[in-house]
């Protein structure tokens, strides 16, 4: 009986708990009579002998229970006992039936008196076997709780601390009776305390234990953050009851510390491979800027700014270190002109101040919104200066993205530009921002600009680690960033010299309608070699071409330019485009040899497969004579011209595909083509009707069925070709030549046979005549007279066979006169004492243009005048005449 609880009406007797002390000693009694055998026994007493009190009863005590060799001493003690003597002492014994000792008892014998008056004994008997155990299990209680290195609490039902041991007194101070009393909100703070108690509840109430539950807090008398692992399970009396929760705790700091540290450098190594993979994808630099921001925020920081020096973004040629070079401090001290190209934020509903900057001014403050998103350079502001008043030094959302601005000298950002090293900047009292880390933008020995990593209040601050790696993510940002800007310079001259070399705007040739777009790759593609051209040709003939050089960069655009230079000094020399092309074979072949190489195969091979790839080039040379109306074709490995008769569905010539020139070895044929009047001739590169998505034969399927209406204007057509096919425009050059067929009429064309007597030129003179006033151009009657008779003249002279005269009017007068001679007439000086060797001299002198060309049959000089409408010649003047002599 544990308790007397007081009520109304007296004193109420209850039962002690299960789980006494009592039910720990296994406390049994028996009661011996004066006859000094067993009169009572106790169940206890059962339980410890294993005699039933049926078979104890009416026993001797020291005969039934004690050894033979004890019960002398026993019965002696049992005398003693009746006499009126207490004894308390250790008493082995046995269960009867056994011959040796079962263990020790401790015994209490206090003597006593019966309703007669007789003396009796009351026996009290503890197991001193469970004493032993009590003292073992007090002892390893006592050692496992007070020595234990580790914070050990005993909470109580009601979640006050029952106990303490040492470990944890010394932590929180005082002696461990101190701590007697207390809660976990005198150790913690509110919602660390809150969350133990619950946790102490849950244990209490469910018996299921908490592990490695995590708590932070300070010790008394220090701000050092603390992390401890603290274990709890409910503990029970030895019959079960829940008497409270026991408490383990851990101190985890160096654990923790380490473990942040790993997971710190996780990040750190996950966030460069993440830079890796996404910084430098585009050749932009203002995109490179934008993915160095979606890399870092939030992963790294909270709020990011980028900033790159003006004069790179617009491309101006400065010398090394002019944009701030970490060795050259002269040049703007670190406060040359920047722009603002990208801002990112992971601060949601937060106000940030954005700069309204005019030139030769602080910026003024404005209020914006963080959105969470990057922003990026859309546009040019005025030139401000920066950082004046700023809550940091270098504001990350003080400058408005797009505005050019300089930082004051002796500003950190304009230290870091002059120095090329990081600077760390502290937030101020009451600002949003924690700290931000200012990091020069290095490439290859240049500072290209700067970035700004910030953290606001509440995060963890920058560390060492933060700092190499703010390093690494600035440099890889930066060599992208300067690549991009060697990039896009090398795009820009080879595009510039790219389209140098293209027909200035629209191209004119005689008896043909002409249209032509040219639309170079996008900047995240390099300038490949594609090129077309319109040449004119003696006799109104025009000669068309289309080419691509293969590869891209600078170095396709030059091979371009050479070949292109070639086509048109071999078109000069009024070669067939058969012959035209094997001499562009034999000119690609030898582009890129070393000085003095020889033009065989073997210096071919020498040259490398660089080389090989880059001056290999695809090409079709094509001859127009409007006055036959036939076309001759020749193709060195390129996409057969599509041709579109009136009426018809469009097809694709078929001229023999050669090989590509650079290859060698193989001769080119030729094709000719007769073209109706209005027919539509389309010459194009793979860029048109190849795609990664599509194949060529869709894309040139694709191509003529949008050709099914050639009748519309020929600047429509294009438009149509253009925006109908899929081009996936920007991964290659589009090239597209289109011509119409709009021969030389019948009445514009005077063409005679002369035999081969001297009476032909008087009759060429009059046969010329008679044509140019039935074409009203009688002011240009006298000048073809005499030029007529110095070519037929020459071709009685030096030439062969039937002399033929032919004369053309459309844009400007052409004469021709053939003969079957192969002897080219060479234009010379004659002496003072000369008689004649003057006539080539006054065909050049009168004319716009004179030549000679090579036939089948021959060759033919012709000569070229304005028509009295256009722009006329300058009369000859008299030391140009004077000259001849």
């Amino acid at each position: 009986m544990s308790e007397i609880p007081e009520t109304a009406s007296g004193v109420v007797w209850q039962s002690s708990p299960p789980g006494s002390i009592y039910d720990y000693i296994r406390v049994a009694s028996f009661s011996i009579g004066p006859d000094g055998l067993v009169d009572q026994w106790s169940r206890r007493a059962v339980e410890l002998f294993g005699v039933t009190a049926e078979q104890a009863r009416g026993k001797d005590p020291v005969e039934a229970f004690m050894p033979a060799d004890l019960r002398e001493r026993g019965h002696r003690r049992v005398r003693e006992i009746l006499d009126g003597k207490e004894w308390t002492g250790l008493v082995p014994f046995r269960i009867p039936g056994e011959e040796h000792r079962h263990g020790i008892a401790e015994m209490y014998v206090m003597p006593s008196e019966t309703q007669s008056g007789q003396r009796a004994a009351l026996c009290i008997v503890v197991d001193v076997r469970a004493l032993r155990r009590i003292e073992t299990d007090l002892a390893a209680s006592q050692a496992i709780f007070g020595q234990s290195p580790f914070g050990f609490l005993l909470f109580g039902t009601d979640l006050t601390v029952k106990r303490a041991n040492r470990r944890f007194a010394t932590v929180f101070g005082g002696s461990a009776d101190d701590h007697r009393g207390r809660t976990v909100h005198d150790y913690l703070a509110r919602p660390e305390a809150e969350r133990m108690t619950a946790a102490l509840k849950k244990v209490l109430e469910t018996g299921e234990s908490v592990a490695d539950l995590q708590i932070v807090g300070a010790a008394p008398g220090s701000t050092d953050r603390r992390h401890w692992s603290v274990n709890l399970y409910r503990v029970h009396s030895g019959t079960g009851r829940p008497v409270g929760v026991a408490g383990l705790g851990i101190d985890v700091t160096r654990r923790h510390n380490a473990a942040r540290e790993a997971a710190s450098a996780r990040r750190n190594l996950a966030l460069l491979n993440e830079a890796g993979a996404r910084i430098g994808n585009s050749l932009d630099l203002e995109a490179t800027a934008r993915e160095l921001l979606d890399v870092a925020v939030p992963g790294f920081c909270d709020l990011a700014a980028v900033d790159l020096y003006q004069g790179l973004l617009t491309g101006d040629e400065a010398p090394p270190g002019r944009w701030g070079s970490s060795h050259d401090v002269g040049y703007g001290a670190g406060s040359a002109e920047l722009r603002r190209v990208a801002v990112a934020s992971a601060v949601s509903d937060t106000p940030v101040r954005v700069a309204k900057p005019r030139t030769g001014e602080p910026a003024d403050a404005g209020t914006g919104a963080a959105t969470g998103a990057t922003g990026t350079a859309g546009g040019t502001a005025g030139a401000a200066t920066a950082g004046d008043g700023d809550d940091i030094c270098c504001d990350t959302g003080r400058i408005e993205v797009g505005s050019v601005h300089r930082y004051p000298f002796n500003s950190p950002c304009a230290g870091a530009l002059r120095t090329g090293r990081i600077r760390s900047v502290p937030g101020v009292e009451g600002g949003l921002v924690q700290s931000t880390l200012v990091v020069p933008m290095v490439a290859h020995d240049t500072v290209v600009g700067l970035v700004q990593f910030s953290r606001t209040k509440g995060s963890e601050p920058f560390g060492e680690r933060d700092r190499a790696l703010a390093v690494e993510l600035a440099a890889r940002a930066a060599v992208c960033i300067d690549n991009a800007r060697l990039y896009r310079r090398e795009h820009e001259r080879a595009l510039i010299l790219q389209r140098s070399l293209l027909p200035p705007g629209d191209p004119e040739a005689s008896g043909l309608d002409i249209a032509c777009r040219y639309l170079p790759g996008t900047a995240a593609t390099e300038v490949g070699g594609d090129w077309f051209d319109v040449i004119e040709l003696p006799g109104h003939r025009t000669a068309l071409v289309i080419g691509d050089v293969m590869g891209r960069g600078l170095r396709a655009a030059v091979a371009m330019g050479e070949l292109r230079t070639a086509v048109r000094t071999l078109a000069q020399l009024d070669l067939e485009p058969a012959e035209v092309l094997s001499h562009l074979d034999e000119i690609a072949r030898g582009l890129g040899a070393p000085a003095g190489a020889q033009q065989s195969a073997r210096a071919h091979k020498a040259r490398g497969p660089e080389l090989s790839e880059v001056y290999l080039a695809t090409c079709v040379y094509a001859v127009y004579d409007p006055v036959t109306r036939r076309c001759t074709f020749a193709n060195a490995g390129h996409l057969p011209p599509v041709l579109v008769e009136p009426g018809e569905e469009a097809l694709l010539l078929d001229v023999p595909p050669g090989m590509p020139l650079g290859v060698g070895g193989e001769p080119f044929e030729e094709v000719e083509v007769e073209l109706s009047e209005g027919a539509l001739l389309a010459l194009y590169t793979d860029g048109l009707v190849e795609s990664r998505d599509h194949p060529l034969d869709e894309g040139l399927s694709a191509f003529r069925t949008a050709l099914t209406d050639p009748g519309r204007p020929l600047e429509d057509v294009c438009d149509h070709v253009l925006t109908t096919l899929d081009t996936r425009h920007g991964e290659d050059d589009i090239a597209l030549l289109m011509a119409r067929i709009q021969g030389l009429p019948s009445e514009a064309v005077g063409d005679w046979q002369l035999p081969r007597e001297p009476r032909s030129v008087g009759r060429a003179r009059e046969l010329a005549r008679a044509q140019l006033t039935a074409w009203e151009l009688e002011p240009l009657v006298d000048t073809v007279e005499l030029l007529v008779s110095e070519l037929v003249t020459n071709a009685l002279r030096y030439g062969e066979g039937e002399i033929r005269l032919r004369l053309l009017r459309d844009r400007t007068l052409v004469c021709e006169v053939w003969d079957a001679g192969l002897v080219q007439p060479r234009r010379r000086r004659a002496r003072d004492t000369d008689e004649g060797g003057r006539g080539l001299q006054l065909v050049g002198l009168l004319s716009a243009a004179w030549g000679s060309r090579r036939t089948p049959r021959g060759k033919t000089v012709w000569f070229e005048l304005p028509l009295p409408d256009g722009d006329g010649l300058a009369e000859p003047t008299v030391d140009q005449l004077l000259s001849m002599f």
